[in-house]
């Protein structure tokens, strides 16, 4: 088993915070459109957002099954936007740990890990969408200051952050010339716009727009034009935690039409007790079980160190596994509840209409085959 039993007990205090501070208000929020800022911070309390970050920033020196436990556990909620918002650090701070400069490093990242201060990465634009080399916001240098201009869309925490890691092109066309800075939410220019989803409502995604806005120099992240591969490695971070997440939230569903499987009654009998109804489950049950297995065999290999192109292109299929098993899962919970599935509140009703941006977001379905056959060289 992966799990040892510091790993348990752990898994016990995170459900019992997610029940008593997250499960039971997971509608209301869903329904206002955003969770509490003050979430953030009874989150860092309980140690979630500081996982498997330098204690000397803030943070708690973890392995990777501790990350994966919190996420398991967290999806018990059955909301993918409030994990989206909460974690959302977890996209946005890895580059500024990895290439930032100490001084930027000690500046922002201990109140981010704190709850104090939210952290976003944004990358993706209106015309550009998962073709990350194509970017066009612009910064150039003016004196000691960067200067950009342009626009994000789709971006995860983007009307709270204080803090957001910046995919900008510094040079020529292509990759080559992409690099990251880190601007500060409340600078002059930046202008942002709430953006209507089908699912995710508690999470703040954003449109965001960059006119003008200044930011130091020494704001850059690692060397100029190197932006693509710091982006392309932070993206095998996401889709692992996003393959995660799929797997909880299809368990999640699972569990929700059994519990109804067993209580309803159609016909003289409990739904349960009809075969089409048990052949679902097992249905379920057997792709959530595979997909899990294939999580936890990349986890083991990145814990040894083993995260090289064979690895990364196996995430990639992996990630499209998991989504499509959550898709599935979900699919299935709600026709196994029948109408009550249909209705809001239940939690595989939000999942199913969160499956699809789980199947887009971190790269798309079409994109993640064809990286893993160049990872694989074909």
């Amino acid at each position: 088993m992966p799990f040892a039993p510091d790993h348990e007990t752990f898994r016990d205090s995170v459900r019992t915070f997610v029940e008593r501070e997250i499960a039971p208000h997971v509608n209301a929020w869903d329904e206002a459109g955003s969770f509490p800022r003050s979430l953030y911070r009874r989150a860092a309390e309980m140690g979630l957002l500081g996982l498997g970050y330098p204690e000397s920033l803030g943070g708690t020196p973890a392995d990777g099954w501790y990350r994966l436990v919190a996420t398991e556990e967290i999806a018990r909620a059955g909301s993918g936007g409030l994990m989206a918002s909460l974690f959302s650090h977890s996209i946005g701070l890895p580059p500024i740990v990895a290439h930032g400069s100490q001084a930027l490093q000690r500046r922002i990242v201990p109140e981010v890990l704190a709850g104090e201060k939210i952290a976003a990465l944004a990358i993706t634009e209106p015309g550009g969408g998962s073709d990350v080399a194509r970017l066009c916001t612009k910064a150039r240098r003016d004196g000691q200051e960067w200067v950009i201009d342009g626009e994000k869309t789709f971006i995860t925490s983007g009307m709270r952050a204080d803090w957001i890691t910046l995919a900008v092109r510094t040079g020529g066309p292509g990759a080559a010339g992409i690099s990251l800075v880190v601007v500060p939410g409340d600078t002059p220019g930046l202008t942002r716009s709430p953006l209507a989803k089908m699912g995710w409502w508690c999470s703040d995604t954003a449109q965001l727009r960059f006119d003008g806005v200044r930011v130091p120099l020494d704001h850059l992240l690692g060397d100029e034009g190197a932006g693509f591969h710091m982006i392309m490695q932070n993206f095998n971070g996401e889709r692992l935690l996003m393959s995660a997440g799929a797997v909880a939230f299809a368990q999640v569903c699972l569990d929700e039409a059994l519990d109804w499987a067993r209580q309803r009654k159609t016909f003289g009998a409990s739904l349960v007790e009809h075969q089409v109804i048990r052949h679902k489950l097992m249905d379920m049950r057997m792709r959530i079980a595979s997909a899990r297995a294939w999580l936890h065999a990349l986890v083991e290999r990145q814990e040894a160190g083993d995260t090289g192109p064979e690895w990364v292109a196996d995430l990639c299929l992996l990630k499209n596994h998991a989504t499509q098993t959550m898709q599935h899962a979900a699919d299935q919970a709600v026709q196994i509840l029948g109408g009550m599935g249909f209705m809001r509140g239940t939690k595989c009703e939000r999942i199913y209409r969160e499956a699809k941006v789980m199947m887009i977001g971190g790269g798309a379905e079409e994109i993640m085959k064809e990286l893993a056959a160049r990872q694989l060289g074909l």
